[in-house]
């Protein structure tokens, strides 16, 4: 399976610019521990590295993602996990909303949420994972990764209305208007790229380690980070023209530059 194959940027055509650098903050939203670990981890040691501040935030504790283990016991283990993970790419801060695994629902709390979180961090980027229902390869994503994803969008473009959830105004929060562009990993028609060749490629795969419990939990399903992230990562390289990258699909809140009708 080519991730990039019959794509924009495909493989072979080094087309894809590569996503801006020139900010400091960045919130990584995620349905489940782990989906941050499946490339975008990658990016975000690149940028930790640059001296960026990035922060996740997860809708859930994947509690009901291990068969074998009660929801009870895998949600402490898979949030521990998650935040090792995180350290291996200089991520500090996890939060955790504490919705229902595998059932979480689009809709006006969850953007709520999140856009509490967007106002109080005050991120310039968010990246999140793919909300269609086909992502990369053509797979098919799963129901809590396309509430996410979609929410996250709205979100961005709520935490600067103050007359929506304007409760929030009442706790403090005010609204932001700084967010310049949403970018979803895994997208199936990705638009840009992050080169993660050499030591974000290997601080990546580390972050995926620290699953360590989950990856056994996945039983016959289960692969080993290194080839998975390797492979996945050189598949996106050419896009970019180098050897390793992670690609997005990027959504610009605010335009670069002038807009085209000037």
């Amino acid at each position: 399976m080519n991730p990039t194959q019959d794509k924009p940027g495909a493989a072979g055509d080094p087309s894809l610019p590569a996503l801006p650098e020139d900010w400091q903050r960045c919130l990584a939203v995620a349905a489940h521990p782990d989906d941050i670990e499946y490339g975008t981890a990658c990016a975000v040691a690149r940028w930790t590295a640059q001296g960026k501040s990035v922060t996740y935030l997860l809708a859930t504790r994947g509690e009901a993602g291990i068969d074998s283990l009660h929801p009870d016991r895998a949600a402490p283990l898979r949030e521990a996990e998650e935040r090792a993970g995180a350290r291996e790419v200089g991520v500090d801060t996890v939060e955790f909303l504490d919705h229902r695994d595998g059932v979480v629902e689009y809709g006006p709390a969850l953007r709520r949420e999140i856009v509490r979180a967007m106002r109080r961090l005050r991120p310039e980027i968010v990246v999140s994972g793919a909300f269609t229902v086909r992502m990369i390869g053509g797979l098919t994503n799963q129901a809590d990764h396309r509430a996410v994803g979609l929410a996250t969008l709205d979100a961005a473009r709520d935490a600067g209305n103050r007359w929506i959830f304007p409760e929030l105004a009442e706790e403090g929060l005010e609204p932001w208007n700084g967010i310049r562009m949403v970018c979803f990993a895994g997208p199936e028609r990705p638009t840009h790229a992050v080169d993660v060749t050499g030591d974000a490629l290997e601080r990546g795969i580390a972050s995926l380690e620290a699953h360590a419990e989950y990856t056994k939990g996945l039983g016959a399903g289960a692969f080993e980070p290194r080839p998975f992230l390797t492979w996945a990562a050189g598949m996106g390289g050419p896009a970019l023209g180098v050897e390793s990258a992670v690609l997005f699909d990027v959504h610009q809140l605010v335009p670069e530059g002038p807009p085209p009708w000037v």
